[in-house]
């Protein structure tokens, strides 16, 4: 339409500068148009993200270093995917051991995105990924579970758990490298461990049936040690007594014989001493408060009763 056939609405024709702010406001408004199209088709990347676009679908490229970058309007699409660890907090969920006990079980999971494009492509979203990710690490807890004892899981003496969450760890590892999903499990801890509260009691008087019978055994076997300690330690002491007294006998009889040498050597020295000794040995013997002796007056011993020494 040319500028003649322009008319305002009284019938006149419009100014010069008229025309040229209504060319003006179109302008503007097309250049604010085409600025809102470029800001929307803008998109930053932060430290600590991925930014995945994607086309019709279809994953097309993955930002990863940090800035501004573009993307084609109406055609492409961004997603935003964590660079960094996180933790996801499985819900608590029942599993049978192999000696068929039920337990609760309470895990955690710590994951990243490895590779954004497969996560993106085959799961779509972070929630999709946690729920894929939680359905492999239920099922390989509760086979690695169902091949142990109940004991075995709660006592720590016989726990295989240190050794277990490695093995879950590596095997959900495994399951989601097979299907290309991108997400990398760095650790699985098992937080809690309880039985069904309707289990409890029951598995407590049981424990307390079997730490008495434990404690049992244990006064058992040490009431035995005891009976055996001293049965040793007397028959020690009678051989000890044995042997002292055959070595005091042995002594004895080695100073009496030593004893008897040495009186015989000094009596045979001189003969009337000894005469002398063995007849005052003899009255000892003999003679006490009830004894009565006839003897002739002039017999040596009378004789040397009344003192008569010749």
């Amino acid at each position: 339409m040319s500028d003649q056939n322009i008319i305002d609405l009284e019938g006149r024709k419009p100014s010069y500068s008229w025309k040229k702010t209504v060319k003006g406001g179109i302008l503007a408004v097309v250049l604010l148009i085409m600025l809102g199209i470029v800001l929307a088709n803008v998109f930053i990347v932060k430290e600590g993200e991925y930014k995945v676009v994607r086309q019709f679908g279809e994953v097309v490229r993955t930002v990863e270093e940090p800035g501004l970058s573009f993307k084609i309007p109406f055609v492409q699409t961004v997603t935003t995917v964590p660079k960094y660890q996180m933790l996801y907090d499985e819900a608590e969920a029942e599993i049978n051991t192999r000696d068929k006990k039920r337990m609760l079980i309470d895990n955690y999971v710590v994951w990243r995105v490895e590779n954004p494009e497969a996560m993106i492509s085959n799961l779509a979203t972070i929630v999709n990924a946690e729920a894929k990710m939680s359905e492999f690490v239920f099922s390989v807890v509760r086979t690695e579970l169902g091949q142990l004892n109940y004991d075995e899981i709660i006592n720590d003496e016989k726990s295989s758990r240190g050794s277990l969450n490695d093995r879950v760890t590596e095997r959900v590892n495994e399951l989601l490298a097979k299907d290309n999903y991108g997400i990398v499990v760095t650790d699985v801890r098992m937080r809690r461990t309880d039985l069904p509260p309707e289990n409890e009691q029951s598995v407590f008087t049981r424990m307390i049936s079997e730490r008495e019978s434990t404690a049992q055994e244990y006064l058992s076997k040490g009431d035995s040690d005891k009976n055996t300690i001293i049965a040793n330690t007397d028959r020690e002491v009678r051989e000890l007594i044995a042997k002292a007294e055959a070595d005091a006998d042995t002594i004895r009889g080695e100073g009496e014989g030593e004893a008897a040498k040495i009186y015989n050597e000094s009596f045979s020295k001189d003969p009337e001493f000894y005469e002398l000794y063995r007849t005052l040995e003899s009255y000892k013997k003999t003679i006490n408060g009830e004894t009565v002796i006839v003897l002739p007056s002039n017999s040596p011993y009378a004789r040397l009763l009344m003192g008569y020494m010749e």
